[in-house]
């Protein structure tokens, strides 16, 4: 079976020509048409999607052929975009940009993959006519993912726009001014997060004005239908299952959905948790993704939730926490404030300093020492942060990586008792989640 699914892919020529703008700005003025709109983003960044999902209502999904393989992403997409009206996926980097300079996990791939159309985002900063070679580069470059049409980001002036459109030869679907007030702040690790942008900024008005949406909708529904996938298996509770805690809030805000939803198909009973506000709740495993732990150092050294964390980490439960919940394990963390008193859970000090330590995709294997991860178990993620955690000694690592950096000389997955801290972001296996929804009904069976 098929099924018709209006989409459109927002490429860009490089990183900071305004995707994250277009995309949003689209999002919110179909949403405002009363569109349902179904949100994307092509690899493995967890802030953009927070604004995609703050505009749109739906959660944002991310497609990554790297992480994900090529069957997962289309039904990823195909499943969340259950009841759409349109789909819209935000790209990556450059059109053609991906794994080692290939087009490996690239927004090429992925459109390709999904058969949608290409509208690329230009920055004609600088240029006029010149901003026509950039265009047909990007045109002939692989005629299999031509963009369908261009929007210009940030065009100058309408004597700006009149200079291009004298020697236009590809379509233009949107013009946008350059405005202050669609921009975003941003910090060390990239955008700020939806919930920190002033409520009323909606760029739906500025794209329906720009933009010329009803051309964008019907190159959306012109793209061919696409095979459905097998229905996912239904959450169950069954024999091994487990409440799992998941970290959300401010300090730890970096999850996958898909991560989620397998821990629940698993089995799982998932409970939201603010460790920067709420106790430890009643769970037999904890999860603690990445975020910016950082940022809220004093309010989390104190908290009473690291403290009954310490207590159920000595007692065996399973606790998973990935690079912001690594350092939250971790014995301390320094920052330009101070040095502030963790959980004391692993054998580590973490500290942030003011450059890159780690970025990009891991592939990790699970040795099977001390952790509840089966040995040989394999899955890829991925690593992007500021800090450095030192490790004592006799620290024992239960993942090794083929590649990215880890902890230490591609070693991850810190261990102490049941308790495991990873810099990478894992992108979850039936396996990785089934581990660890087994180990944490066992813990709560005894």
């Amino acid at each position: 079976m098929t099924a018709a699914i209006p989409r459109i892919v927002i490429g860009g020529t490089w990183s900071g020509c305004g995707k994250t703008t277009v995309a949003r700005g689209l999002m919110a003025a179909f949403s405002a048409r009363g569109l349902a709109v179904q949100p994307f983003k092509v690899g493995p960044d967890f802030i953009d999607p927070t604004h995609h999902t703050a505009i749109c209502g739906r959660t944002s999904r991310n497609l990554d052929p790297f992480m994900m393989g090529d069957g997962e992403v289309a039904s990823v997409f195909a499943r969340a975009s259950e009841g759409a009206d349109i789909a819209i996926i935000e790209g990556v980097m450059g059109l053609f940009d991906g794994v080692d300079g290939g087009g490996i996990a690239s927004t090429a791939q992925v459109a390709e993959l999904l058969s949608a159309p290409v509208i690329l985002v230009v920055e004609p900063k600088g240029m006029s006519g010149s901003v026509h070679a950039v265009i047909r580069g990007y045109s002939t470059h692989r005629p299999g993912t031509a963009p369908a049409g261009i929007i210009f980001n940030r065009v100058g002036s309408p004597r700006h726009r009149a200079l291009i459109e004298a020697g236009l030869t590809a379509r233009a679907l949107g013009w946008i001014p350059r405005r202050e007030e669609l921009a975003l702040g941003s910090r060390h690790l990239g955008l700020v997060m939806a919930s920190e942008v002033q409520p009323g900024t909606s760029p739906a008005g500025i794209f329906a004005e720009c933009c010329d949406l009803d051309a964008i909708l019907d190159l959306a529904r012109a793209a061919p239908p696409l095979p459905l996938p097998e229905a996912a298996a239904p959450a169950t509770r069954r024999e091994g299952a487990a409440r799992i805690g998941v970290a959300r809030d401010a300090a730890f805000c970096f999850t996958y959905q898909e991560n989620l939803d397998r821990l629940a198909r698993a089995g799982a009973e998932l409970v939201s948790v603010s460790p920067l506000s709420d106790p430890l709740p009643d769970v037999d495993g904890l999860y603690l993704p990445g975020g910016y732990p950082e940022l809220h150092a004093a309010a989390l050294s104190g908290s009473r939730f690291l403290r009954e964390l310490r207590d159920a980490c000595g007692d065996g439960m399973p606790v998973y926490g990935e690079c912001g919940g690594l350092i939250a394990l971790s014995g301390s963390l320094s920052t330009g404030e101070g040095e502030f008193p963790m959980a004391g859970v692993l054998p580590a000090r973490a500290a942030l300093t003011g450059k890159v330590q780690a970025l990009g995709y891991v592939e990790a294997r699970a040795t099977g020492t001390g952790s509840f991860l089966p040995p040989g178990l394999a899955y890829r993620g991925h690593e992007f942060h500021y800090s450095l955690v030192e490790c004592s000694r006799d620290a024992r690592f239960s993942l090794t990586l083929s590649r990215g950096k880890g902890i230490r000389d591609g070693q991850d997955g810190l261990t102490e008792g049941n308790t495991l801290g990873t810099y990478t972001h894992a992108y979850f296996t039936d396996g990785f989640a089934s581990a660890f929804v087994r180990a944490a009904g066992e813990y709560g069976r005894t």
